[in-house]
């Protein structure tokens, strides 16, 4: 269990700046005099409380831990007018609240019915938000089986700095058994992460939440434009039950939503806290090992993320309710995007310029079968929907009229819809966009590897195999 009481040396002054609270005298369940436990808040950083909390499930926790019924203990200070709130009216008032005003707000609300849901990552924030604020806190966190050494190690040094139990849920052994014998271990990178996510994660979230009224995350705007951006600071859960069940039955808390990725970070080098030691190897979005790789300078920090996949919606499942009905038509069922009228869409076309040639189906399997070309092609498979191809426009131009000087052609072949299937099969095309490179003499085309699309990389990758 994650439950903690413990007051950091600097928190006497926050409090006194943020939301005053002094330690009130101790409570008690109203459960029968048998099943009663009382709770006495205790001052120093390093106290280590029993947890009197109800588990996220039923698995067994450690010794120390006192696990009463969920009916029968009482919260500390809990707003009992939360069933009648009207969250988008909250979520509007508290748009310019701080993290720990809001923090403070959602811990005063639920209780012990809340819990804090913990990567590994970033999350730390959400953590010590809550131990500034001085009150009783729960934290857990989703083992998927497949997280890197490094992020175990960090949930560790964690549970110790804070003196608390983090709370884990664990996939189902069956079903996990199941995946991994009819598919293999990376049966993820053939057909889109999404089933393997809902195995190891999304099964196990969905039994966490059962347990709670309420929950905390650390999403941010700006951690995935493509469906993060309008996150509020406070909604009812648009895709999991809460213990009550039904829809509305849970509140989702986003404190940290209109914090900016640098701020988190200065929040954390201030506090001293500690933070996974991924981040300082290049991973900022961390996830399970197999579907986590740093990201390189100017990437987005989800770029990292199932990189073998072209979606901008970039999301395990987790929070799913963050993508609109009309962005989910445009991703099939592996998170890849799709053109929803199989190639057919009336969208402007991308790529145009007199120095790149664009290339029929024809005109492409022609250049594919020769063996000897007067000169050498660079052609770029792409969607004119994709955001990614959308972005390499302006730099891909300027390397065409580069190569139009030096004995060289660009091409442009467009590899969606009904053609699609001929380029994953033929031309190597695994996400949108694709780059491959015909020398003079070979018999097959040179994939780039690349993400790296700025003009000088990419006219480096033509010039080492000229």
């Amino acid at each position: 269990m994650a439950f903690t009481a413990s007051s950091p040396s600097p928190s006497s002054l926050l409090r006194a700046s943020f939301s005053p609270h002094e330690p009130k005298a101790p409570w008690t369940s109203s459960a029968s005099q048998s099943d009663q436990f009382s709770f006495i808040s205790t001052a120093g950083p390093s106290c280590q409380i029993p947890s009197l909390l109800k588990p996220i499930s039923a698995e067994t926790h450690r010794s120390k831990s006192v696990v009463p019924l969920a009916a029968k203990v009482a919260a500390a200070e809990v707003d009992k007018n939360n069933v009648a709130e009207d969250y988008e009216k909250l979520a509007k008032e508290m748009e310019n609240a701080s993290p720990l005003e809001i923090m403070e707000k959602a811990l005063v609300k639920f209780g012990n019915d809340i819990a804090i849901a913990f990567s590994g990552a970033e999350d730390i924030a959400l953590i010590e938000y809550a131990k500034i604020t001085g009150r009783p806190f729960r934290v857990f966190s989703l083992d998927t089986g497949r997280l890197n050494p490094e992020t175990y190690q960090f949930f560790e040094t964690v549970e110790k700095h804070y003196g608390i139990h983090i709370e884990y849920m664990f996939p189902d052994a069956v079903e996990v058994q199941g995946l991994v014998r009819g598919k293999g271990l990376f049966s993820f990178y053939e057909d889109g992460h999404q089933e393997c996510c809902r195995v190891r994660k999304v099964r196990p979230l969905r039994r966490a939440l059962k347990g709670l009224r309420a929950w905390i995350t650390g999403q941010r705007k700006d951690q995935s434009p493509g469906t993060r951006a309008e996150i509020p600071v406070v909604q009812l859960d648009p895709s999991f039950e809460g213990i009550d069940g039904g829809i509305g039955s849970l509140v989702k808390w986003n404190p940290v939503a209109n914090v900016e990725g640098p701020d988190i970070w200065n929040f954390l080098q201030v506090m001293n806290v500690p933070v996974n030691p991924l981040h300082s190897q290049g991973y900022v979005s961390i996830g399970c090992e197999p579907c986590t790789r740093p990201v390189l300078p100017g990437q987005h920090e989800r770029e990292g993320r199932w990189w073998w996949e072209d979606a901008e919606a970039k999301e395990c499942g987790l929070h799913k309710g963050n993508i609109k009905k009309e962005e989910a038509l445009h991703l099939n069922g592996n998170g890849n995007e799709i053109s929803a009228t199989n190639g057919s869409a009336n969208v402007p076309d991308i790529f145009n310029s007199k120095t790149l040639v664009s290339l029929s189906r024809t005109g492409i399997e022609n250049l594919t079968r020769l063996e000897n070309r007067s000169e050498p092609w660079l052609v770029v498979l792409y969607a004119p929907w994709c955001r990614f191809c959308q972005a390499m426009e302006g730099s891909y131009i300027e390397l065409a009229e580069n190569l139009a000087g030096t004995g060289g052609k660009a091409g442009k072949f467009r590899a969606d819809g009904e053609h699609k299937t001929y380029a994953q099969q033929e031309l190597q095309l695994g996400s949108f966009p694709t780059i491959l490179f015909y020398p003079k003499h070979a018999s097959k085309p040179i994939k780039y590897p690349s993400e790296k699309r700025d003009v000088a990389t990419l006219l480096a990758f033509v010039n080492a195999l000229r």
